[in-house]
This record gives C-alpha cells, structure tokens and sequence, in this order.
C-alpha cells in the first residue's frame, strides 16, 4: 500500500477512534446523571470501577498520534489533524473523571433524601451531551461552523451552573444541616459546567483543524 494511502487510512481510523471514546464518555455521563437520579449505588460504582476503559483508549489514540507524527512527519492539515485530535482525545478523557466524580458524590450522598427536586441537574446534563455529540459530530465532518455554536450552549449550562448555585447557597444559610448535601449536589453542578467548557475547548480544536487559527470561543 502506498505511503499516502496508508496515512489516509490511518487518520480515518484515529477519527474512529476518537469517535469510540466520545460515545464511551456520553453513555457515562448519562449512567452518571441516571445513578445519582434514581440513587442506583451499584451503578454508580460500575462508573467508578470502570473508568480504566476510557483510560485505556485515551492512551491508545495519544499513543498512535505520536507515532503517526514521528513516523510521517506530517504538516499543514495533516499535522493540525494530529495535534487536533490528541488533544480531543484528552479532553474527552478528563469529561469521563468528571463522570466518575459525578459517580463517587453520589455514593456519598447515598440513599439520603434529596434536599431539592432534581431538575437542573438532568438539564445540565442533557445540555453537556448534545453539546459533546455535536462536536463529534463536527469533528468527523470538519464543520468548524457547526463547532462554533457551541459556545453558546456553554453559556446557557454556566448560567443553569450560577442559578443552582444561588439556590443551593440560599438552602444552606436556612438550614444548616442540609449543608453537606448542598455542598454535593453543587459539586455535581460544577462537574457538569466543567464538561461543557471541555466542550468548547473541542470545538476550539475543531476550529484549529479548519482554519489554521486559534479561537477562544469562551470569551
């Protein structure tokens, strides 16, 4: 098989992969969000115990990245292709401790009854993984526009984020024995408002691989 040829396959076969690890890191967010609402310890823990297996696969890309750099030498497109996706790959990696930290405050919050109804939190959570399969989306088909609009979904998940937290603060002042549980659930929030920066900075990467140009598109 000839040279080009070859790497061609070979970047097909790393957008697949990245592929793999976004669907794996929104399924977990999802049995995240679902753990804590319907309080399912044995399911938090499988999040927990599981998290080697986007470990793995996260090492996996960044370590065909860096042999496809240092073997092809690749530049322009092909480079920022690369660079691009090792740093995808990352990100996505760092969404998935953010689910299994979602995971082991819901082991701490137990069986204990919710201080709240838990309605933004499923919103956020809903809103974090249209935001992540968008991007996929847009990182498969190079749609630095598509990627661009993201941004906007981050803003309405930090502004969710700054509610709760306002709410959460107002429970704690009033009664005080609802403080630890407070403190969870707003770790929780916070874990959700990470993801969707996360987010962004992969649409900024989707953006890089178009356009050549860095983009902060969280100002």
């Amino acid at each position: 098989m000839p040279s080009r040829q070859k790497f061609d396959k070979d970047l097909v076969e790393l957008s697949l992969n990245i592929l793999d690890l976004g669907k794996m890191v929104d399924q977990r967010i999802a049995l995240s969000t679902e753990s804590l609402l319907t309080q399912n310890m044995e399911l938090a823990d499988t999040i927990v115990v599981g998290d080697l297996v986007v470990n793995d696969l996260q090492a996996m890309i960044e370590e065909k990245c860096i042999l496809l750099i240092a073997t092809q030498q690749p530049f322009a497109r092909d480079l920022r292709k690369l660079v691009a996706s090792f740093k995808i790959s990352i990100y996505l990696e760092r969404m998935g401790d953010l689910s299994v930290d979602m995971a082991k405050v819901t082991l701490r919050i137990g069986k204990d009854t919710f201080i709240k109804p838990l309605i933004d939190i499923p919103r956020m959570s809903s809103m974090v993984q249209e935001m992540l399969n968008k991007g996929l989306k847009a990182y498969i088909q190079e749609d630095y526009e598509a990627a661009s609009t993201m941004a906007k979904m981050d803003d309405e998940v930090d502004q969710i984020y700054s509610n709760v937290y306002e709410e959460l603060r107002a429970i704690m002042m009033a009664t005080p024995n609802h403080v630890t549980q407070a403190n969870y659930l707003l770790f929780i929030c916070r874990f959700l408002e990470r993801m969707g920066d996360y987010c962004t900075n992969i649409a900024e990467e989707i953006v890089y691989l178009v356009t050549a140009k860095r983009m902060n598109l969280n100002e």
